[in-house]
């Protein structure tokens, strides 16, 4: 059942707007990623806010890139206030003193966020994961994870992957036999991302790679693709739009957080902490899941989308989330069998494994 959208006022004091939002001239300018997330923010967050803090808010589409943060910054024009980043921007970017820092203290929903929601330089904005997907109409049986990703024979035609070696290394790893507890552990070896390479390179000649996320459901939807590695919440919305026969293999997907970073030098830093705070109450978090399947960090706003949950025996008060069906990634019986993202590793690894993933493509 949908939480109750809290009055205007009740919000506006809770989340202490500055008083100064009224004398605001120009928009606050939150930058995300478009397309049906852009969409759904503007539903759940942006109009919503700037309903309650009597200023604008206005959203932007980026590619995720640095690039033009680091550029603002430098320059000393700053245009942004608040970005939408994933996880491995984020270290970076703070890393590079491209955000405003964050205390648990400035955000008034920390304790009813996910592990690892509150970062030095971000707040966890929403959950999302790279799953294997697929059209239920296009093949004879159901793939259930990884291994069937790799076989061609008994699921012939082309995969979509998302082009770059983040990911993808680690779903070759799983295909071929790793646990997803072991991946990371395994890719610390030079053997370890040799084998995902080589596994890899297995699929080379049925993989066509993709760069953006609307790409996967248009191409399996059409049967172009046999199977692709998507973002569920892309999948989700196309089915939502009228495609038939798109599916999701949770086994083995890999989530991550997209995280609220505010701009350094942005002349807004209180009304943005604001917005951060107002985007990741209860509310505005099931209102954004409502509109696109990507999984709130507030758990609050996790229990309310979920159903089907049933009561543990002989324990009344408390309820067993382990195995109930959800479409959010950020649900317990999808989380407990995905593998939680490595920002770190990619970071420190990254740009030596895409170089070497680069040179075996080419060959």
């Amino acid at each position: 059942m949908a939480l109750p959208m809290p009055s205007p006022r009740t919000l506006l004091l809770a989340l202490a707007i500055p008083a100064m939002v009224s004398a605001q001239t120009t928009p606050l300018v939150v930058a995300n990623f478009g397309g049906a997330n852009g969409k759904a923010q503007e539903v759940a967050f942006l109009k919503p806010f700037a309903a309650v803090s009597n200023g604008a808010a206005q959203g932007v589409e980026y590619d995720g890139d640095l690039g033009a943060v680091r550029k603002m910054v430098q320059a000393r024009k700053v245009t942004w206030d608040v970005v939408e980043v994933e996880s491995s921007e984020l270290t970076t970017g703070c890393k590079e003193g491209l955000f405003e820092p964050f205390d648990k203290a400035q955000v008034k929903t920390a304790t009813m966020l996910m592990p690892g929601s509150v970062q030095p330089c971000g707040v966890g904005a929403f959950v999302w994961s790279t799953v294997l997907a697929y059209n239920s109409d296009k093949l004879k049986a159901a793939p259930t994870g990884w291994a069937d990703f790799w076989d061609v024979k008994k699921f012939p035609g082309k995969r979509g992957m998302r082009k770059g070696a983040r990911y993808n290394l680690e779903f070759a790893l799983m295909a071929d036999g790793v646990h997803r507890r072991d991946i990371y552990a395994t890719l610390a070896t030079e053997a370890g991302v040799q084998r995902a390479l080589n596994k890899l390179q297995q699929l080379k000649p049925y993989i066509v790679w993709w760069e953006s996320g609307s790409q996967p459901p248009k191409a399996l939807a059409s049967g172009e693709w046999a199977m692709s590695t998507a973002y569920n919440g892309r999948i989700s919305a196309a089915v939502a739009d009228g495609a038939s026969g798109l599916a999701i293999a949770w086994n083995d997907a890999i989530y991550d957080l997209d995280y609220w970073a505010i701009v350094k030098g942005s002349t807004k830093v209180d009304l943005a902490r604001a917005f951060v705070n107002f985007a990741t109450s209860d509310p505005a978090q099931l209102a954004f899941s409502r509109e696109i399947t990507y999984g709130p960090t507030n758990y609050n706003a996790i229990l309310a989308y979920d159903t089907g949950r049933k009561r543990v025996p002989d324990n009344t008060h408390l309820i067993d989330l382990s195995m109930a069906p959800s479409d959010l990634p950020s649900a317990p019986g999808n989380l407990r069998r995905a593998l939680a993202f490595s920002p770190s590793y990619w970071v420190t690894s990254g740009a030596q494994i895409e170089k070497k993933l680069t040179e075996l493509l080419n060959k």
